[in-house]
């Protein structure tokens, strides 16, 4: 009976956290439409999830695409499929490792401090006093991040297809093999299908990340302690979203791939 009670506990607080995420993220997205938020904290978000975050983004794909070629270059010149490795690397940055690892580093960067500053405001009370001027605190302060993750989520990922897809072919081009095979493969394999869909789903972790940081925010309790809660809580929602997203919106757009 123990486990059983566990298990429900444990049941009822994980659809208690989507539900207050869903209605956190209506309730955002709305606050976009009447623009009743700062046009300033806009450009602040922005640079925070864009031009912030590009450090760490060119180190990560450029390395992940040059460990693609290492893992695979070996394999494809034994059975002499030298002609495709190109295409091949490029398809797995652009349908999966750009999008996923883009939003898990922007998580860990940029939606635990979102989860950590809002969580000092709930402390701290200035949610309060934004709701005593007549202001919606959601919208206020959940608005321009979502806004901001919703647009740079994106980006980032287009700008981590080329540095990832360069770092392959940096590392077949040391390799011996030609960069016009290389290139030649990126023709024969990659379709704009395939952009479209790494660059969907982008986007929809970017609102993951905003949504999620900001809504367990929202819900900080007991005083520095609570802000480190939520911090954690935040990261970790966001990347079991982003993960379980990622397999949906694989299935949904290449699961009939060829």
């Amino acid at each position: 009976m123990d486990a059983i009670r566990w298990i429900g506990r444990i049941s009822i607080l994980f659809l208690e956290s989507l539900g207050f995420f869903s209605i956190f993220l209506l309730k955002s997205a709305r606050g976009i439409f009447r623009g009743t938020w700062s046009r300033s904290e806009l450009s602040k978000q922005l640079e925070r999830v864009g031009v912030s975050s590009i450090l760490v983004v060119s180190i990560t794909s450029a390395f992940t695409g040059m460990v693609m070629a290492v893992q695979t270059i070996d394999q494809f010149v034994r059975f002499g499929a030298t002609n495709y490795i190109g295409g091949v690397i490029a398809l797995s940055m652009v349908r999966e490792m750009s999008p996923v690892l883009t939003g898990l580093v922007v998580t860990g960067r940029v939606g635990a401090a979102m989860a950590a500053e809002i969580s000092s405001m709930r402390i701290t009370e200035q949610l309060d006093a934004l709701r005593a001027f007549g202001l919606d605190d959601v919208a206020f302060v959940g608005s321009p991040r979502l806004f901001a993750s919703l647009v740079m989520l994106p980006i980032l990922t287009i700008y981590s297809f080329v540095i990832g897809i360069g770092g392959g072919y940096l590392y077949v081009v040391t390799r011996g093999i030609h960069g016009t095979v290389f290139l030649k493969s990126l023709e024969a394999l990659l379709e704009p299908s395939d952009v479209f869909g790494g660059i969907l789903k982008a986007a929809f972790f970017g609102v993951i990340i905003s949504t999620t940081a900001c809504a367990e925010g929202f819900r900080a309790q007991n005083g520095a302690i609570g802000v480190g809660e939520a911090t954690t809580r935040a990261v970790v929602w966001s990347n079991m979203l982003i993960l379980t997203f990622n397999y949906l919106l694989s299935t949904l757009l290449f699961g009939g791939a060829r």
